[in-house]
């Protein structure tokens, strides 16, 4: 096991009805921003409860970040901070609302030309730089940006990692209840989105990190077992609230501190969300059984232990508990009603070369966990996965 230091400051409020707790979380007499989506927040009453339990404060929204939040509509919030002295965010929504609260957290601290190199070249491209405090309501389980310092941002036809512990949630309220209204594909896109969270961190090589392989391990079966039933029942609360708990574990640094990590299906994926429009996790179901049909031998330790203990397979021979491994995990993103192969989106051989540009543009030429994924890899990958 590596060295590493570990901390998560953001405190966590889960179950039914918390929501008018906010009121003790919130300072008073403040300004407060509350950033959000489409208008589902709206719709379901989700934003009433929220500004109910919000008095004694002067309340702004902003509406309509969009999934793979825009760096030009987080422009405006960040306009709307400076003009009404924001003093506080609050992100009512799903991973994209929250990580562009993120992004807005930083950027309400600085200038626009420093607000691009943050975005471009990470935080400490900025020197000095600040954040908002900022809370979260989620209401979609997928991300684990509830509970975690990262962010995505989308500018042009590229998507940006922003990282910085400054950014990490004061707090996050996670009430199944408010999910049971998602449609049914957000619901499959959040399990896939947890599921490859988990693999990035745990299908690498062997480190003796007993205890992050079998959490690990566990956080996967546990959504093996519930994905497809949370779907089919979408007001069971213990099912959604098992969904939504394995989620935020499953990307608050527990199962990453002190063991290798990969993240080349994220990047690769990236690119098909940024250039085709395909939804993050559905980009995730395509390159992550593709990538290991290629990397067999690469990650070859892990992948007999992930076959043995979170798909059960008994079988002698090795060779055969990778092939059924791979295949078992396809199969279960498929029974969620997720296309795994780059035709059935529509994207064909001649667009492969416009991702493996963006990764060479982004400098992403030596992926995974040994930084040997070269962009000649890449392409076999993504010409595997048509």
């Amino acid at each position: 096991m590596y060295n590493f230091n570990f901390h998560n400051p953001t405190q966590i409020f889960f179950g039914k009805d918390r929501l008018t707790e906010l009121s003790n979380v919130v300072p008073e007499g403040v300004n407060i921003l509350i950033i959000y989506g489409g208008g589902s927040v709206v719709k379901f009453g989700t934003l009433d409860k929220v500004k109910s339990a919000l008095t004694n404060r002067t309340l702004f929204e902003f509406g309509g970040v969009e999934p793979n939040p825009h760096y030009d509509t987080l422009m405006k919030a960040v306009e709307m901070v400076k003009k009404h002295k924001i003093d506080f965010l609050l992100a009512v929504g799903g991973g994209s609302v929250i990580d562009g609260t993120k992004f807005i957290a930083l950027a309400s601290t600085c200038s626009q030309s420093e607000s691009l190199s943050l975005l471009f070249k990470g935080v400490s491209a900025v020197p000095g730089i600040k954040a908002l405090p900022f809370g979260t309501v989620l209401t979609l389980p997928a991300t684990g940006s509830e509970m975690n310092s990262g962010a995505v941002v989308s500018h042009g036809e590229s998507k940006y990692v922003v990282m910085s512990p400054m950014v990490y949630p004061k707090f996050s309220f996670l009430d199944p209840s408010i999910t049971f209204t998602l449609p049914d594909t957000q619901v499959a896109n959040g399990v896939v989105d947890a599921f490859v969270h988990v693999i990035e961190q745990y299908i690498t090589f062997p480190s003796a990190a007993t205890f992050q392989d079998s959490t690990a391990e566990g956080i996967l079966r546990n959504l093996i077992e519930i994905g497809r039933k949370t779907i089919d029942h979408p007001t069971d609360y213990d099912l959604r609230a098992n969904l939504v708990w394995n989620a935020t574990m499953a990307l608050n640094g527990l199962i990453g501190a002190g063991v290798p990590q990969d993240w080349s299906t994220h990047m690769i994926g990236h690119e098909l969300t940024a250039l085709f429009g395909v939804d993050h996790a559905k980009s995730l179901a395509i390159v992550l059984p593709s990538l290991w049909e290629i990397r067999k031998t690469q990650k070859r330790d892990k992948l007999i232990q992930y076959a043995e203990r979170v798909w059960g397979i008994k079988e002698l021979n090795d060779d055969i508990k990778i092939e059924l491994a791979i295949s078992k995990t396809r199969d279960f993103f498929e029974s969620l009603g997720i296309k795994t192969k780059l035709s059935d989106y529509g994207i064909k051989a001649v667009d492969i070369d416009k991702v493996i540009n963006g990764l060479k543009n982004k400098g992403f030429t030596g992926l995974s966990e040994t930084k040997d994924l070269t962009l000649d890899i890449s392409r076999k990958i993504l010409e595997n996965a048509l």
